[in-house]
């Protein structure tokens, strides 16, 4: 029986990887700050097949807390397999613009905490010599847009990270993985106009469970991004800055 610990459970990816892993009769510590929202995705895992369940409402920009959070949740569960660090806002790139504690702001919530939960969870498993350690990032921290490079700044810090960290526990038994969404249909974006691109939470979700199942690296998903990123990732900066993308 796994045991499995979301943090950001209430996002969307986030819960329906929950409920993937509730089926399989795993147990869970879920970690978010919308208590009523927290409390009914946790009703929901339990009818779904969860062999236990453990909440905790929590600001996860408050990195004070990041270390009772970790262990809290390995006490509650007896141990930690598999983390999976979701959390996150799509800010206002405009508004970052014009004002950077708006863009501070982000930084912190989308690089900075993670940055201090991969770190505990990373020490954690290093002395267990085993374990899953998940972090979604995005397309969006492959190279700097104008349109979102505030974001696109905090995940590239978070991919970075994850892949220092690979290395750095090489040969110690835990895999780091990065996740790399494209665009996804979520409550988060529910203001963009949808296209043959957008996949659902629920395809992601089984593109993460996939990819922990098969001690990958650092996967795209839906796959067909990996080639799309590629393409973006080797346009010349002449060209690269007259399109919009």
């Amino acid at each position: 029986m796994k045991k499995v610990l979301v943090i950001g459970a209430t996002s969307a990816m986030a819960e329906a990887c929950s409920r993937l892993w509730a089926a399989q009769g795993c147990s869970l510590f879920l970690v978010a700050r919308d208590a009523a929202r927290l409390d009914a995705i946790a009703a929901d895992l339990k009818v779904r097949g969860a062999a236990q369940l453990g909440v905790s409402v929590l600001d996860l920009n408050d990195l004070a807390l990041h270390a009772g959070l970790v262990e809290s949740a390995a006490s509650a569960m007896g141990d930690i397999d598999i983390a999976l660090i979701a959390h996150g806002t799509l800010g206002d790139q405009q508004a970052g613009e014009r004002d950077f504690t708006v863009a501070l702001q982000e930084l912190n919530t989308n690089a900075i905490s993670v940055m201090s939960l991969l770190t505990l969870l990373a020490n954690r498993m290093q002395a267990q010599r085993r374990g899953s350690l998940v972090s979604i990032s995005s397309v969006a921290g492959d190279r700097g847009r104008a349109s979102n490079y505030i974001y696109g700044t905090a995940k590239g810090a978070v991919t970075l990270f994850t892949q220092g960290l690979r290395q750095r526990l090489h040969g110690d038994g835990v895999q780091v993985l990065t996740i790399k969404p494209g665009f996804v249909d979520t409550p988060m974006t529910r203001a963009f106009k949808k296209g043959p691109l957008w996949a659902t939470p629920d395809q992601v979700a089984r593109g993460i469970l996939k990819a922990i199942d098969a001690r990958r690296s650092e996967v795209y998903v839906p796959g067909f991004w990996a080639l799309i990123m590629w393409v973006i990732r080797h346009l010349p900066n002449a060209v690269f800055d007259r399109v919009k993308l």
